[in-house]
């Protein structure tokens, strides 16, 4: 199992080199990170744990600039196309991916005191097993999310 945790930072080295992978990731792929599309991912990048929808309108609006819903959800779903974000399905929000346009199965760990977000990735035994159980019960799995919510070493010791 690897884990990665997306520490917050305000460091502009840390977010411009976060910015320019996702620039590689989206050529690669034939997409393109514009520049509303860029400023979006980098409000993510910036914020300490989850953001969501409305919080990246105010945060990005201002009295000569407005950006409105339409806009932020079409770009939340190309982050997301483009594996450069994670949605956090239990609060409604947005997390920047930890190995960005990788391909992977990975699980959140959230914790419930502080917000911080541990990305993990599932090991395929559990990917398997998931497979498995489906199968068994002729289910059809479209999508994957996992989340476990609790509380991180530091919040344990507080």
């Amino acid at each position: 199992m690897t884990t990665a945790t997306r520490q917050h930072t305000t460091d502009d080295a840390a977010i411009q080199q976060a910015l320019d992978e996702a620039e590689r990731v989206c050529t690669r792929r034939g997409a393109r990170l514009t520049e509303q599309r860029r400023r979006i991912l980098e409000q993510i990048l910036r914020t300490d744990g989850v953001i969501k929808a409305y919080d990246l309108i105010h945060a990005l609006s201002s009295e000569d600039r407005s950006i409105k819903p339409p806009t932020v959800y079409r770009t939340l779903a190309f982050l997301l196309e483009q594996g450069l974000i994670h949605r956090i399905e239990s609060l409604n929000g947005f997390v920047a991916c930890s190995h960005p346009g990788e391909r992977h199965e990975s699980a959140l760990m959230i914790c419930d005191g502080c917000g911080r977000i541990i990305e993990f990735h599932t090991p395929d035994t559990a990917s398997h097993a998931l497979e498995a159980a489906a199968a068994e019960t002729g289910f059809a799995i479209e999508t994957r999310t996992v989340e476990l919510h609790g509380l991180c070493r530091d919040c344990q010791s507080t």
